[in-house]
């Protein structure tokens, strides 16, 4: 088999990953284990349980996705891991192991940034077309950013949440509902039969002139629209269907209204004709709706990453080809970034 494929490791919040990726972008192989079980009785990821899961599943996982490409790892022309951001007990497992296996097998290893690969799942979408320059839209569980991605790696960091990001919200806002983990698809699915102008929640930061989210401020506003100021107790909150689907229309319209005006802002700022997005939150099918209603009326394209790409994933580990390309390579002694810093 000739050398050029490359394994990928995923493992930066609560997603197990790897895959076997071609330089074309094929994928000879791949493996994704969830938590979705572990974490749902928490209504969010509990970090120390996120490690420990990574940790029983890594290996396995890797296996599975070498296994399905039927390679063994001196075929691969390089290990490629994603060291920044995310939880750190879960960036440790996929850091430790892609090092091991790095040395173990005499390849190189590859630093990815998980951000950047959400984006680059775009691409993946596209084939050898290019969709660069563009803006880049980031909207997951963790983060909420925007980009001006001159390429796949150089990335000009444009803003950011400055407290919860979007997912995080969705998830926040069906705990308090009691709609079940993870919270964004059951908030999508309660919303699409509510009336999304019951209530009047705030669309903080909307007009700011700043590339900033801030989600906090409407979250908070969810919750004393359901129980009331000064009350925390949601164990007899006792709401109709109809209540509960008119708060969740309502609450994903405030997010998705926020989202795409600030978007459009910066593409007009920016002088770019293209739109990238990524994350989970860009599987919401009203954000997918509004920015193509946004695109056509602003004349820009919009490129949205498929559904079983917005999720964390190893595949859009591909990036690392871009890097291997301008001898980007990461020594063993590599670190692991956790956390939300902005400017990732």
């Amino acid at each position: 088999m000739p050398d050029d494929v490359l394994l990928a490791i995923e493992s930066t919040c609560d997603e197990t990953a790897a895959a076997v990726v071609s330089r074309s972008g094929r994928v000879l192989g791949e493996c994704i284990a969830t938590q979705e079980k572990l974490h749902e009785r928490f209504s969010g990821v509990v970090p120390e349980i996120a490690a420990r899961a990574h940790l029983e599943r890594i290996l396995p996982v890797i296996d599975t996705a070498l296994r399905e490409a039927g390679i063994g790892g001196r075929h691969l022309h390089a290990i490629a891991v994603a060291d920044r951001p995310g939880l750190a007990g879960s960036l440790l497992v996929g850091v430790v192991a892609a090092k091991t296996l790095a040395m173990a097998w005499q390849k190189p290893l590859v630093a990815i940034n998980h951000l950047h690969a959400h984006l680059y799942a775009c691409q993946l979408s596209r084939g050898p077309e290019s969709v660069y320059p563009a803006v880049g839209l980031i909207v997951s569980g963790g983060h909420t950013t925007l980009y001006l991605c001159h390429d796949p790696v150089n990335l000009e960091y444009l803003g950011g949440t400055i407290d919860d990001a979007a997912g995080e919200a969705f998830d926040k806002v069906a705990a308090m509902l009691s709609l079940g983990f993870p919270g964004g698809v059951e908030v999508a699915r309660w919303a699409a039969r509510g009336n999304d102008r019951a209530f009047s929640f705030p669309r903080s930061k909307q007009h700011d002139g700043s590339d900033d989210f801030s989600f906090s401020g409407l979250k908070t506003a969810v919750r004393y629209a359901i129980v009331g100021p000064g009350r925390q107790d949601f164990s007899t909150l006792q709401l109709s269907d109809e209540t509960k689907a008119d708060v969740c229309a309502s609450f994903e319209a405030a997010v998705v209204d926020v989202l795409v005006a600030k978007t459009r802002k910066a593409i007009k700022r920016c002088g770019v004709q293209r739109l990238l997005v990524g994350g989970g939150v860009a599987a919401n099918q009203r954000l997918r709706r509004d920015l193509a209603a946004a695109a056509e009326q602003d004349n820009f394209e919009v490129v949205i990453a498929p559904p079983e790409l917005c999720t964390d994933n190893a595949v859009m580990g591909a990036i690392a080809w871009k890097q291997i390309d301008r001898n980007d390579f990461a020594s063993l002694d590599l670190d692991i970034t956790p956390g939300l810093q902005r400017g990732f």
